[in-house]
């Protein structure tokens, strides 16, 4: 199991780098325990972060630091913070969840 994300900002067309991501697993009492945490590279992405095996199968959120990177771009915008709530039940393959970024609108989906 591996997981990755790439957040591309398309008011510029280009990645988005720095963005501060934290990945939360949920716990069996409902509660939500850190599990990761990493910045975006220059080509807006997020790999090799985790230990091997994480996240297990179960329900797990990307959280992503937005009102931080547009804020250090001069840019206004209407999400401070996203989150991203997805469950793996296919433990042994590899999760890609990329986030397509604008200052007032977003988009996520599974990918390879």
């Amino acid at each position: 199991m591996s997981l990755s994300t790439h957040v591309l900002d398309t008011s510029t067309g280009r990645p988005a780098a720095g963005i501060s991501v934290r990945l939360d697993s949920r716990q069996a009492d409902g509660s939500w325990a850190t599990a990761g945490r990493g910045h975006t590279d220059a080509d807006g992405r997020l790999r090799d972060w985790l230990a091997p095996g994480t996240p297990p199968a179960g329900r797990h959120r990307l959280v992503f630091e937005t009102g931080t990177y547009f804020a250090a771009a001069g840019t206004a915008s209407f999400f401070p913070e996203i989150t991203v709530e997805f469950e793996i039940t296919a433990a042994d393959e590899h999760h890609h969840v990329p986030l397509l970024l604008g200052p007032f609108a977003y988009s996520t989906y599974r990918g390879s």
